[in-house]
Order: C-alpha cells, then structure tokens, then sequence
C-alpha cells in the first residue's frame, strides 16, 4: 500500500508542477501539468470517428505523457539539457513510478509514455499535435485573459508548419482566425 500511495502523491504532485513556460512569461496563476494533460485527454474524445485512431488509446496516451514530471519537473528547450538528457530523466522517472504500481499497470503506463515519446503510433502523432494545439489555445486564452493580444506570440511562431494530422490543422487553423480577428497576430 505504501508504493501504491506514493504512486498516488505522485499524481497529486502534477497538480503543483506550474507549465515552465507560462511561469517564465510571468503568466498570472499558470496551468499545472495536470490541468493541461486534463485538458487533452478531453480534447482527445473529439478524435473523428473517420481518422482510424483508437480514441481511448489517445486518451490514455494524453493522461501519461507528461507523468514523468512530477518528478523532474517540466523541462523545456530553454533549460540547459540535451533532448537525450532530457529522456533519459524522464525515462529513469517514468520506470521509477510505474515501479510502484501492479507489473501490468506499470508495464500499460510506461508503453503509453515511450509511444508518445518515440512517436510510434498514429495515435501518438495525434497526440503530439493535440500537445502542440493545447500549448497555442492556452496562450490564446492567456492573451485573452491578459488583454494582451499578441503578446505570446512566440509559441504560435514556434508550431507553425508542425503539426502533421488533418484534424488538428483544422483546429489550429480555426483558432489562427479567431485569434486574428480578436486583434492578434
């Protein structure tokens, strides 16, 4: 039971961990990574039925493919680690923490993560996107929030021309015209 509720404390932990980038930006009460990996296991129950995905493998791959920072915090390219570094943190964390739950929980878990994170499904690619999408309709809303349109233009400039699936072009496409014609860039 100890394991099981340091598992649980450890989830409970990705509720504190503030988005790096939005505290780096001074963004005044930042989302958690638990609120934005909430957020995308929702936004992946909108998979369309035509695209093929397995909509409850992108769920799931939403609801873990941020777990690991509980432990190593939320890590971005401004921090001094290589992205090899950076996975074999996140790996190390994510063994550690599937390690304290059931052998066939731990094992679902940490294959839903490495998916996302080598990006060896279809469903992950969706995710990946659905990650990039979520990054651009928060700092959309921030702007919003702020009065501030434009001012978190950088992280729309940083995903253009990334995003791979047909649905989520869609989307961002969508919210590109929202977001000019609310007075952004």
């Amino acid at each position: 039971m100890d394991k099981l509720l340091k598992f649980m404390g450890f989830i409970g932990d990705l509720k504190r961990v503030k988005r790096t980038g939005w505290v780096l930006r001074r963004i005044e009460d930042p989302e958690s990574v638990a609120d934005h990996m909430y957020r995308m296991a929702l936004l992946s129950f909108l998979v369309e039925p035509t695209s093929g995905l397995n909509k409850d493998r992108c769920i799931k791959i939403s609801l873990v493919h941020d777990l690991a920072e509980c432990i190593v915090g939320d890590l971005t390219p401004q921090d001094d680690f290589s992205k090899s570094e950076k996975q074999k943190q996140e790996m190390e964390a994510m063994k550690h923490i599937c390690s304290l739950v059931s052998e066939e929980v731990g094992q679902e878990l940490y294959e839903l993560w490495e998916d996302y994170e080598f990006q060896k499904s279809e469903e992950a690619k969706f995710v990946k996107d659905l990650d990039k999408f979520e990054m651009i309709l928060q700092a959309h809303e921030y702007e919003n929030l702020s009065n501030s349109p434009g001012r978190l233009q950088e992280f729309f400039d940083s995903t253009k021309g990334k995003f791979k699936t047909v649905q989520i072009k869609d989307w961002v496409e969508k919210l590109n015209t929202k977001r000019c014609s609310s007075g952004g860039s």
